[in-house]
């Protein structure tokens, strides 16, 4: 899993460096700056968990904030974060996207297994994991 060459395949560093501009742009300048239609149950479910922009913003100012930066635990959260989302896609072949869309159209069982997987485990890491971590 972790013997690549980046010199072979160069592109790759394109693509992260171009996703990462290209979020920075869609967030600060293509964005508008109209409330987010959330139900109210929701905010104030996630101002219990501390996020207090909560309906104010697509992205929450606590996680991607350049204070969040600061924070070690929030640091922790999306370094640790990355890693498994990276880890699980090497590991099941394919991204979220990836076999949702293509595998699924294709019939593919894998990609059918693959996409209950990351259901199951979205709803598990919402429900359980993610009130421990806030």
């Amino acid at each position: 899993f972790f013997k690549f060459d980046w010199k072979v395949q160069r592109w790759n560093l394109v693509v992260v460096i171009g996703a990462v501009i290209g979020g920075f742009l869609g967030s600060h300048f293509l964005s508008n700056d109209s409330l987010v239609a959330i139900n109210p149950r929701t905010i104030s479910d996630l101002k219990s968990l501390g996020f207090d922009s909560a309906g104010q913003a697509y992205l929450p100012t606590e996680l991607f904030n350049i204070n969040a930066l600061t924070n070690v635990k929030s640091l922790l959260v999306l370094a640790i974060g990355g890693l498994l989302v990276g880890f699980g896609a090497r590991y099941a072949g394919g991204c979220t996207s990836g076999h949702a869309i293509s595998g699924l159209s294709y019939f593919q069982l894998p990609s059918l297994i693959a996409v209950v997987g990351f259901f199951i485990g979205g709803l598990f890491m919402i429900h359980f994991v993610f009130p421990l971590i806030f």
